[in-house]
């Protein structure tokens, strides 16, 4: 079945921040809910009235407790899982953060360097889109997961904004 992308309303919203520091980007190990045991950006739901933006900064508080400064939209996802799960999340970058990175009970805090993320350890779609918004692009994914397993993808790239700020 070909998915109606165009038709598509998701049951959730939420956020990615990726923090760089130089060659280097923070990544957690997800210790609980959707991903748990996975390497992901600090993130999580968008609570009602919220932006993006403001939930990308309270997120990463929450989790790693720092404080993510002068963040940048860098594109958004949709995920379709066959269960009737529905995403669709906002990804940031941001270059400078306050406060010392630590451990809580959502997350594990890790620096890797960008020329050897862990792909592995995270989710197939990351390894499509991740490279780009690293390299200082932007991008709109589409992707259809059975559980963990990518069943499709549709990807737009571009230099430009593809889409207005909603933060």
């Amino acid at each position: 079945m070909i998915m109606d992308w165009e038709n598509w309303q998701p049951g959730e919203l939420a956020v990615l921040c990726f923090i760089i520091r130089g060659a280097d980007v923070m990544l957690i190990r997800k210790k609980r809910g959707l991903g748990a045991g996975k390497i992901n950006a600090p993130g999580g739901r968008i609570e009602p009235g919220e932006t993006p933006l403001a939930a990308a900064i309270r997120e990463t508080q929450e989790e790693i407790c720092v404080t993510p400064i002068d963040l940048e939209e860098r594109g958004d996802l949709h995920f379709h899982f066959t269960d009737g799960y529905k995403l669709h999340c906002w990804v940031f970058v941001a270059r400078h953060f306050e406060g010392e990175p630590a451990e809580t009970d959502e997350a594990i805090p890790m620096w890797f360097p960008m020329e050897n993320m862990p792909y592995h350890e995270m989710w197939e779609d990351d390894r499509h889109w991740l490279p780009q918004v690293l390299a200082g692009g932007k991008f709109r994914g589409w992707f259809e997961f059975d559980t963990e397993t990518m069943l499709s993808k549709r990807l737009e790239f571009s230099p430009e904004a593809l889409f207005q700020s909603h933060a």
